[in-house]
Parts: structure tokens; sequence; C-alpha cells
């Protein structure tokens, strides 16, 4: 409890560890066969962040019985009992309750080597940063509730969110990773920070080699920010250092909640083109976007 992981780890023997998440949410779009497999991929994440394979999961249901079709409830848990299967993690159980508000997720318990676990807090001076996804789905989805973005855009969105991080965190266990976190509701910069904290380290961010969606930047322009994003800021900004060419677009998309968003790997210096030329082969998004200082104020310095 001393530190912000994505998961908890518990010791079984000196061969094999338990790892245990969970996460749920109100829907994020309006299909609820999608929903359950973006709340799927998204709780299955923490396990892969964290360098963990997942094994078993359980329902978390939230649902207004008096308000709603059955079958709605039938559709977003058949998202997520296909997006287990596509992860071969085995759904065991779960609980729901009546609630006035959706809410669907899943607890997650996955096994890893306990010398094979991946903390946050793991940077080494001279690493470099890889992310597996584009940042910019929380300024889209906000688009999205507003009526302002088209199908294709909404199509390409969901997938996106849907997609496992199961192949990226399989190809980095060929390369020497000393930390790994996945992108989720604090967005980069936030958990950005919980890499810095406590690691006597500081984070180089060039933010120009940021993979980003290109629709956000068309969104963020008019002002469709979450305010999940401004909380960031607001919670995160003393922990940053903001070249004062970055401008308030770039800004708020560092600062954007993402769901279901990639992996951000500190990995050596010098497998860092094998592992993006890796990803790239297996059609994943990849970029080397910054680099660990050997500087203990423990910032993240945002350069262009």
């Amino acid at each position: 409890m001393d530190r912000a992981d994505d998961a908890g780890v518990y010791k079984i023997n000196d061969e094999l560890a338990l790892i245990q998440t969970l996460d749920f949410f109100t829907p994020i779009v309006d299909d609820p066969y999608w929903f359950g497999q973006i709340a799927a991929a998204n709780a299955l994440s923490d396990i892969y962040a964290m360098g963990g394979i997942p094994k078993t999961a359980m329902n978390i249901v939230a649902f207004p019985i008096k308000q709603m079709d059955i079958g709605i409830l039938r559709q977003i848990l058949q998202g997520g009992i296909d997006k287990l299967k596509e992860a071969s993690v085995a759904l065991v159980g779960g609980h729901s309750v009546e609630d006035q508000e959706l809410k669907y997720g899943l607890s997650v318990t996955g096994f890893i080597h306990p010398r094979e676990v991946l903390i946050k807090s793991g940077l080494i001076p001279g690493d470099h940063l890889v992310l597996t996804k584009p940042l910019g789905t929380g300024i889209i989805n906000t688009a999205v509730k507003g009526g302002l973005a088209g199908p294709e855009v909404v199509e390409k969105v969901t997938r996106l969110m849907a997609s496992l991080n199961r192949q990226a965190a399989e190809i980095m266990k060929r390369y020497t990773v000393h930390a790994c976190t996945d992108i989720t509701g604090f967005g980069l910069l936030g958990h950005m920070a919980e890499m810095a904290s406590g690691s006597g380290c500081s984070v180089l961010l060039k933010s120009s080699c940021v993979p980003i969606l290109p629709e956000a930047m068309e969104y963020a322009a008019i002002g469709l920010v979450p305010g999940g994003a401004h909380k960031n800021r607001k919670f995160r900004e003393p922990m940053v250092v903001m070249d004062p060419a970055i401008d308030d677009i770039m800004r708020d998309i560092l600062y954007d909640p993402q769901t279901s968003g990639g992996l951000l790997i500190c990995i050596k210096a010098s497998d860092v083109a094998p592992l993006i030329s890796d990803l790239h082969k297996n059609q994943i998004v990849a970029a080397d976007i910054g680099a660990i200082l050997l500087d203990r104020s423990e910032n993240i310095r945002v350069v262009p």
C-alpha cells in the first residue's frame, strides 16, 4: 500500500504470485456489446501492465432493472465474455446489484513469477519510454456525447478502446523492461507522475513524439475537453515543467483521461528500436516518447 501500482500482488511461493485488480465504470459508448468489450479490455490491462498473465475474472454489475430492458445487460455481458475469450481468460462468476445507474466491469486475477513483477517506480536513468496506443479517447468521447463525432470516428475510437494490451505485453517481455503502467483515467502526465514519484528520477517527455488521434486535436481546438482533464492538470501540475512552446491543445491532450489506453513501457535504451520494430510488425502503434533523467526532483519536463 506504500505506492500506487496498477494491481495488488500476493506471493504464493518462490515461483508463483497472484496479481489482482478490479475496474468498473458507467457506459462510455452507446452500444451495449461494445461497452462490455471495452470494460473487459480495460480491466485486463492492469494485469498486463504488471507483467502478468490474466487467468480468471468475475463480473461486477450494477443495473437499473426497472428502467432498462434486461436484453441490454445480456449484450454487455456477452461483450465482456467475448473479450475474455480473446484473452484466454476464464469467467468464474460475479455479482450484480440493482442500481439507478448502469455500471459494469470485472475483477481479474493473473499469474506471475515473483521476480518478474513490473512496478511503476522502477525507472532507471538513461532508459526510454515507449507508448503503445495513441492519446485522445477522452476528448473524442466528449465529442461523441455532444453529437459532434461522425460514425467513422465513433467506430475508430470504440475499436481502439476495446483492443487488448495482451500482444504488446507479450512482446515487451522479450526485452529489458524496468517499469510499466497503462494509461487510463489520470492521463499520460498523471500516470507518468505516478512513475516518477518515489523513483528518485525525473522524466523528459517529447510531446512531438507522442502518438495522438488526429480527431482529438480537432476537438480539443474547439474546447471539447472533458472535466477529468482539468482535474488531472490541477492535481499534477506542480510536478510538471511545461515548455512555453507547448500550446493549450497539446497540454489538454497530455492530461486527457483515457479509457483502456496503451502501455507506457520503461525500457533499456538499446532495446527501444527493436521493441518498436516488433510492435509495428504486429500492427501495434508504438513510439519512443521520452527518457528517464538522473534528477531527484522527480518532475516531468515537457518539451516540443
